[in-house]
């Protein structure tokens, strides 16, 4: 459904924040300041704060206006009893259900990087839960309803978890549509044919941390130079069959720090584009305290990447040629409606991510936009899946008025050879992973996640959260929630850890 009228107000517009020092909900208003969207609140205790929640207000209008609300589980497990985002589990007003979930298979990595969420040997405990906790977790998140469609293993660095490739085969026996892995990739370049087996058990993505194409960047973000690490991994991934381990690169991008590397690392999926099917930038959320000059010298919003994207491939690539994640919303609505049956839907909030797709020809970047009236298919899809719901012919007659669809795109300025309407026809017919799957390796995936901090926390965009983490206790918690806002994490990890030096004494449950 829309999203309500109340939360597409413009500027300035009212919102809940939390303190960044005491951590207690605070009221915040959103307002307009010198083209920027600004988050201004006060905390009775501790003062006046302020942080840029996006650094382009005509993008924010734009964003919103693609805002589209979504009903969250059938099964919330948690009544509301203090209030967002107090009471994770799902709760009762949680408006997105899990469409990607994130479990934490061990805290320990083979990195001390000091941007990382979660770090072993910093924290001086190791949370590892067992194999059988984690498909405790697993079998939670497909009893949701609707099921989560995919799960990406973290951490910490999952790879070096001795069971990892058997949680792959049990997500895989759940039926899982997307199994991923979030890495540094080292395993990956060291360890001779493991990519190979980890395909094997079933994994089908792997999210690379990849912050630039130069090692000096890696010493300062991760502690030591990476890249020819990074080089190895991918070119495991790209030995493995039957084809290539679809590899999404993961930039943190830091003002100051690596922004003069985002048009590089585009260069460099491009260039391995055989392998290389997406990259996701984020935006780095600052955890724990910092200095307050150092905050705004170093934060960094989706539309300053999208400005730096259209700067570095020299206007190849818009800023106008993203769209907000729930503008896909339509296209969920459309094959619900046609199935009969609910589907994990993007209604993620606008100000969480943005994406664009983009086809290579020679030397040539050709986004979607030049060749898709984006904006007309969009809306088109939703009209479309509003006027068959819950009719008896609605999957006939979805696919009838879906080939409409194809009207909005321009056969003589698509790239040569790709055959856009083919591929449409079978996502319309089949609307399922496999015909989405030839769209991707297609096309190059170009997007952004920008998680949140205690600077720039919005109530707003925790209930609207798609991606969850899954915990042992038995709980569904969104992800600012987890690392930004409660201590939850904190609270997670310590009731299900053991002290580090027990751990090294060979007390480990996970062995």
């Amino acid at each position: 459904m829309p999203l309500k009228e109340e939360a597409r107000t413009i500027l300035p517009k009212k919102t809940v924040s939390l303190c960044p020092k005491c951590l207690k909900k605070i009221p915040a208003t959103l307002i307009e300041e010198d083209g920027q969207v600004i988050m201004k609140k006060e905390c009775p205790d501790h003062g006046k704060f302020d942080d840029v929640y996006w650094s382009d207000a005509k993008m924010y209008q734009r964003a919103i206006s693609w805002a589209h609300d979504g009903n969250g589980v059938e099964n919330p497990r948690y009544p509301v009893k203090d209030g967002c985002p107090f009471d994770c589990g799902l709760c009762d007003v949680h408006l997105t259900p899990t469409v990607l979930a994130n479990i934490d298979v061990t805290n320990r990595c083979n990195l001390t990087c000091p941007i990382c969420f979660a770090n072993a040997a910093a924290q001086g405990y190791v949370f590892e839960p067992s194999f059988k906790e984690i498909v405790a977790m697993l079998r939670l998140l497909r009893e949701n309803r609707p099921p989560t469609p995919a799960i990406q293993f973290s951490g910490g660095e999952p790879t070096i978890h001795p069971e990892f490739a058997a949680m792959i085969q049990e997500a895989k026996k759940l039926g899982f549509s997307q199994i991923q892995v979030a890495t540094n990739g080292i395993r990956l370049a060291d360890k001779k044919g493991y990519a190979q087996e980890l395909v094997d058990a079933g994994l089908q993505t792997v999210y690379l941390q990849f912050d630039g194409l130069d090692d000096n960047i890696y010493v300062q973000a991760r502690g030591k130079p990476l890249l020819q690490k990074k080089i190895k991994a991918i070119e495991a991934c790209r030995q493995t069959r039957p084809k290539p381990l679809s590899t999404v690169l993961v930039p943190t991008i830091v003002n100051t720090i690596n922004d003069d590397q985002i048009g590089k690392i585009i260069d460099f999926a491009i260039d391995n584009i055989d392998v290389i099917r997406g990259v996701n930038f984020q935006p780095v959320s600052f955890t724990g305290r910092i200095d307050d000059e150092e905050r705004k010298k170093q934060r960094f919003t989706i539309p300053d990447l999208a400005r730096c994207i259209q700067e570095q491939t020299q206007g190849a690539i818009q800023k106008d040629d993203f769209y907000p994640v729930p503008s896909m919303a339509s296209l969920f609505d459309l094959a619900s409606a046609m199935d009969g049956i609910g589907r994990a839907s993007f209604t993620t909030h606008p100000c969480c991510g943005v994406a664009t797709y983009i086809f290579v020809n020679g030397k040539e970047i050709i986004p979607i936009t030049r060749f898709v009236d984006v904006d007309a298919f969009l809306q088109d899809a939703a009209a479309i899946a509003e006027k068959i719901k819950g009719k008896k012919t609605a999957k006939l007659s979805g696919m009838v008025r879906s080939l409409r669809l194809l009207h909005y795109i321009d056969e003589k300025k698509k790239p040569k050879g790709l055959k856009i309407k083919d591929i449409m026809k079978e996502i319309i017919k089949n609307r399922d992973q496999t015909s989405l799957s030839g769209f991707h390796w297609k096309s190059l995936y170009i997007g952004s996640m920008h998680f949140q901090d205690a600077y720039n926390y919005d109530i707003e965009r925790v209930q609207r959260c798609a991606i969850h983490y899954a915990t042992p206790d038995g709980r569904i918690i969104p992800f600012c929630a987890y690392n930004a806002g409660p201590t939850y994490r904190e609270e997670v990890e310590k009731k299900f850890s053991v002290p580090l030096e027990e751990y090294r004494g060979g007390k480990n449950k996970s062995g």
